[in-house]
């Protein structure tokens, strides 16, 4: 498995790992963990903790690297990476697909997105599909198991009138339907203005992300009566690149939307490495911002926060030593950080290694809520609750990706990966994150078993 990242070293290591990409290396330079930063293991048993409440953060298209704790040598996230220092680091987790909707599917159903037809489109586009509201959902269980549920900020697993959170489990929505939108005028990829109450239309030209963290912080600040789940998911730092108070540049693109322009909101012609680190630290502000207002709630001990990114980086992201970005099953369209931290179970300053993916969190969540999953809908992730309470063992799994063109499967430190080009490739990603040394003729029959295994999924799941 990939070697984590050291805190105290992150300015000179990772910016010599920049330059040494931009001397054609292929490998990243071998890291040791912080002196702070311990492998993972389990707390001592401790009294007995309420059911927690559960805080679930995705950043949008957010590299693996572009968080200061994981190596970025050029933004600065104090917030995220204090979340860290706090809880724990993983470096090899993953997401459920390469691509927003899709992921976010394999997060509220805990299945791969191809166990359903809306997880199929890669990301959703139109209005033709969605999330079935008769499918349960991470936020269906643990409401029917007593929790008040919330989601505020992107949802992007279908559209009005067939579709919407507050139709497949969460008591509140507060957000956008789609997959983008500007970040004032609140204009979608169609022109079409959507920030939305429950199902109805919210009017507020703030900048979005200062308006989704206002809502986090007085959900997570009220006074509830029972255990509650939010899914804060924020736009950022998906394009377009407006950072907050770019109105000139955000006026631009409204007159282009307005004036037919159907990719204005892609900003092809716009943004910069600054400008994006500037979106990736506004995110880590708004974050801090959110944390702390828990913490003013008093909750914060029984309250299991979780960030990660929907999938890997696109355009100015940072992802070094991975190749590849969002769209690509290759590491870096799919490996994204992700922190957890619940400080009345779990120490902090850990990192784990254990590969991990968005469908495991769901079957650990609605183990330590005391929920149970949908028999008829059997989940696809493995529950780590026992693995974060009591240090047992994972048992060694298969991670399992498809998108059109490609697929991948992860077995312990191997990844068996074909690519458009139709040829079966195989990277030991321990030594070789960057997946450059392909390893298919040297263990042919490693790689035929991951190709059969990756098969036999796949037979089960909807064709394209």
């Amino acid at each position: 498995m990939s070697t984590p990242l050291s805190r105290r070293a992150l300015g000179g290591a990772a910016a010599g790992a920049a330059a040494a990409a931009a001397l054609g290396a292929t490998a990243a330079p071998a890291r040791a963990a912080a002196p702070e930063e311990r492998d993972f293991r389990a707390a001592r048993p401790r009294r007995h903790s309420p059911r927690p409440n559960i805080l679930f953060i995705l950043g949008d298209d957010l590299g693996w690297a572009d968080l200061s704790s994981y190596g970025s040598p050029h933004i600065r996230t104090p917030h995220l990476d204090r979340l860290a220092r706090q809880g724990v680091r993983f470096t090899d987790a993953y997401s459920g697909s390469a691509t927003c909707s899709p992921t976010r599917f394999s997060l509220y159903t805990g299945r791969y997105p191809g166990r359903t037809k809306g997880g199929l489109a890669e990301p959703i586009a139109d209005r033709s599909v969605g999330l079935e509201p008769t499918h349960p959902t991470l936020a269906s269980l643990l409401r029917d198991s007593g929790y008040a549920t919330a989601l505020i900020g992107k949802w992007h697993c279908g559209y009005l009138p067939d579709h919407s959170p507050t139709r497949s489990g969460w008591d509140e929505f507060f957000g956008n339907f789609g997959g983008a939108l500007e970040y004032y005028s609140k204009l979608g990829l169609g022109g079409e203005y959507d920030l939305y109450e429950g199902d109805a239309e919210y009017k507020d030209l703030r900048y979005y992300t200062r308006i989704l963290t206002e809502r986090a912080s007085e959900y997570v600040g009220r006074d509830h009566d029972r255990p509650w789940l939010l899914n804060l998911n924020f736009t950022t730092p998906h394009w377009p690149w407006v950072a907050d108070g770019d109105k000139e540049t955000s006026d631009g693109i409204v007159r282009r939307i307005k004036a037919g322009d159907g990719r204005a909101l892609w900003h092809q012609d716009g943004g910069s490495v600054e400008k994006y680190g500037q979106m990736v630290e506004d995110l880590d502000r708004s974050v801090g911002k959110v944390l702390e207002a828990l913490r003013r709630s008093g909750r914060e001990r029984d309250t299991l926060v979780f960030f990660a990114s929907d999938n890997g980086g696109e355009r100015f992201s940072y992802n070094w030593p991975l190749t590849g970005n969002k769209g690509s099953l290759q590491e870096g369209g799919i490996r994204v950080p992700s922190i957890l931290r619940w400080p009345a179970r779990i120490d902090g300053g850990q990192v784990s290694r254990l590969p991990v993916f968005t469908p495991d969190w769901t079957a650990t969540l609605l183990e330590l809520a005391g929920a149970r999953p949908d028999p008829a809908h059997p989940l696809d992730g493995t529950s780590l609750a026992r693995y974060l309470l009591h240090g047992d063992e994972v048992p060694e799994r298969d991670l399992f990706w498809r998108v059109r063109g490609e697929r991948a499967l992860r077995r312990g430190d191997w990844k068996y990966y074909r690519g458009k080009t139709g040829r079966d490739q195989l990277f030991h990603l321990a030594g070789d994150a960057r997946e450059q040394a392909d390893r298919a003729a040297a263990e042919p029959g490693l790689t035929a078993s991951l190709r059969k295994a990756w098969e036999r999924i796949d037979a089960g799941l909807l064709p394209y």
